[in-house]
């Protein structure tokens, strides 16, 4: 191990929010310019320059492979290079000694002083630190939840929100400009589907006793609807059950196809209604659960920059012309009067139908649309939160934007596992069409929703999740978000016993005395304060929330510990004022880090 030291100090560490990491990447940008200029390394290298903490705090506190990434472009050993670099450092006070290590690795220690000024930077950044301009200039589309309007959210879809919003907040504290959206499937054949079930519960309304399909909506909100409608019109709609079931095709219980006889009974209502009449139910349930969604999103803390319309990609062309230009490269074909698109030359199992053989457009044709559109206005990136039991369904859509002349790569698709929920150790059903389902708002009465947001986003997003409700009730160290935001109260309750003693927190004295902090407890804290703003860019950029969760616990640990080990308000004034200057930053880190996640950050508990 060749260690080298550096004594001189004329680099600081720059105001605002740049990180430790930030502090180092720059020093060695420096080196690498002055060996460019001397000649060690080809004049128009631009390496990526990468470092991360270390595990094994023996080896310092961060590393950099540079030397092993440069060597062959430098035409050097990685040993004899990470030396030019080292020896071409400018100075840090931050930076105490600087080992090369193994087959070049540059490892740094920093000073005491590096995590303490991370304390200032904190209290001088407030709600922005931890915020980046990593993806500045960079505009992303973030389309989740997108359930269909015909039922009410449950606690999958749950999962889903949760995920989707802390995503789109997390690239957003990255600096990317985010625009949040949720595709409402006011088109196709569940739709109508729903329709015929309301329809259905209005003729029971008025006196009808008819065979309910098994394949139709059964909930009690689509009663509920139902009887909005026959408040209104009173039995003007109505049409004896004879008509209504007149030569349909037998259902399963009949020896027939269940599908076959509910897209026959859709058309009989259409024709019984007439059109006017048919998007008068139709409309009444697609607006009545639509709402309830919204409600219930803005009630989970879930805002979206625009609700986007399937039905006006049909309205304004959209669908055709995706059509149309699949039709003009070649990519679609005629077989048994449907229209099909070649996704099996992409690389999907088989090909797909976008029109059907009685001239309706498929929903997989409004999808090519809406991603078409989505790329025409002109995103960077557009990124899809679908359930998992959508992965099949991703190759074709990429195969469909391929064939388009588009780039697929613009677009991730995020696929989110099912989350069940467990009561008193027993597993809950959940089905939309049965009615048997808990729904989230449900869910939220029973545990808030600083619980199921955090409890949401705890795990990889493709790993199943079994939500226990037992744990997110319980007021213990076990259930993780009461634990992080116990943290958060128990700063603020330093505070308030602070002015019951009749003292005062001076911050200036403390910023002056940060030397103060010596122990143990206190530098943990610090350097886990220190690597929040690494936590979020990294959350961000591999769109996984779950690193934020896994941080806030460990930060709270921390913490608990310390305060378990030390007190606070002590006589001392310089170390009283240091110690209340550290658990402040650690206050401010923990409400910014569940501010990201949409959980409360409360001063009592």
């Amino acid at each position: 191990v060749l260690q080298i030291t550096i004594f001189t100090v004329r680099i600081h560490r720059p105001s605002g929010t740049i990180t430790l990491k930030d502090h180092l990447s720059e020093l060695l940008t420096d080196a690498l310019s002055k060996l460019r200029a001397d000649g060690h390394l080809p004049a128009d290298l631009e390496p990526a320059i990468t470092i991360e903490r270390t595990r094994d705090r023996s080896h310092g506190d961060f590393a950099s492979n540079l030397a092993m990434v440069l060597a062959k472009a430098a035409r050097s050993k990685p040993r004899d290079l990470a030396g030019l670099i080292v020896a071409a450092l400018p100075d840090s006070s931050l930076v105490t000694r600087i080992e090369i290590a193994g087959p070049g690795f540059i490892n740094f220690f920093l000073s005491k002083a590096a995590y303490q000024a991370v304390i200032g930077d904190i209290l001088c950044s407030g709600e922005s630190y931890g915020r980046s301009t990593q993806g500045k200039g960079h505009r992303i589309q973030v389309e989740f939840v997108s359930a269909n309007p015909t039922g009410p959210l449950h606690v999958g879809h749950g999962r889903g929100a949760a995920y989707g919003a802390a995503v789109a907040d997390l690239l957003e504290a990255a600096g990317y400009k985010v625009h949040r959206e949720y595709y409402v499937n006011d088109a196709g054949r569940q739709m109508d589907i729903l329709a015929a079930s309301v329809y259905l519960r209005y003729q029971d309304l008025c006196g009808e006793r008819l065979d309910f399909p098994a394949n139709g909506y059964h909930g009690d909100y689509v009663w509920d609807i139902a009887a909005g409608i026959h408040r209104q019109n009173g039995e003007r709609l109505h049409h004896p059950a004879t008509e209504v079931f007149l030569e349909l095709p037998p259902d399963e219980s009949g020896g027939g196809d269940k599908e076959s006889h509910i897209d026959a009974l859709i058309q009989r209502i259409r024709e019984l209604l007439g059109e006017t009449d048919y998007r008068l139910v139709f409309d009444q349930g697609l607006d009545s659960i639509l709402a309830n969604i919204r409600q219930d999103l803005k009630e989970f803390g879930v805002v979206y920059d625009e609700w986007f319309s399937e039905r006006s990609l049909e309205e304004n062309g959209s669908v055709q012309q995706a059509i149309d230009r699949l039709q003009a490269a070649g990519h679609l074909y005629e077989k048994n009067g449907a229209i099909w698109f070649r996704s099996t030359d992409y690389g999907d199992e088989k090909d797909r139908v976008v029109v059907r053989d009685n001239g309706q457009t498929t929903y997989f044709a409004s999808d090519i649309a809406y991603h078409m559109h989505k790329l025409e206005r002109g995103y960077d990136r557009v990124i899809d939160v679908w359930g998992a039991d959508h992965h099949g369904y991703v190759p074709r859509v990429k195969a469909a934007l391929q064939a388009l002349g588009d780039d697929p790569s613009r677009l991730d698709v995020l696929l989110v596992q099912f989350a069940i929920l467990y009561r008193g150790g027993e597993k809950a059903q959940m089905s939309t069409r049965s009615g048997e389902f808990v729904t989230l708002r449900e869910l939220r009465r029973e545990v808030g929703n600083d619980a199921a947001r955090f409890f949401y986003v705890m795990r990889k997003c493709e790993q199943h999740m079994d939500f226990d409700l037992d744990l997110a009730k319980s007021q213990s160290s076990d259930n993780p978000v009461y634990y992080v935001q116990y943290a958060h109260a128990r700063i603020a309750s330093v505070f308030r016993q602070l002015g019951e003693k009749g003292l005062q927190w001076d911050p200036e004295e403390g910023a002056a005395s940060l030397e103060a902090l010596q122990e143990a407890h206190e530098q943990a804290l610090m350097t886990r304060l220190s690597s929040y703003p690494e936590v979020v860019e990294n959350a961000a950029l591999s769109h996984e929330p779950h690193l934020l969760t896994h941080y806030l616990r460990d930060l709270a640990n921390d913490f608990h510990t310390y305060y378990n080990a030390h007190i606070f308000i002590v006589d001392d004034t310089r170390l009283r004022n240091a110690r209340l200057n550290l658990i402040r930053a650690a206050q401010q880190v923990i409400a910014n880090g569940l501010g990201l996640l949409g959980v409360s950050a409360p001063e009592s508990m």
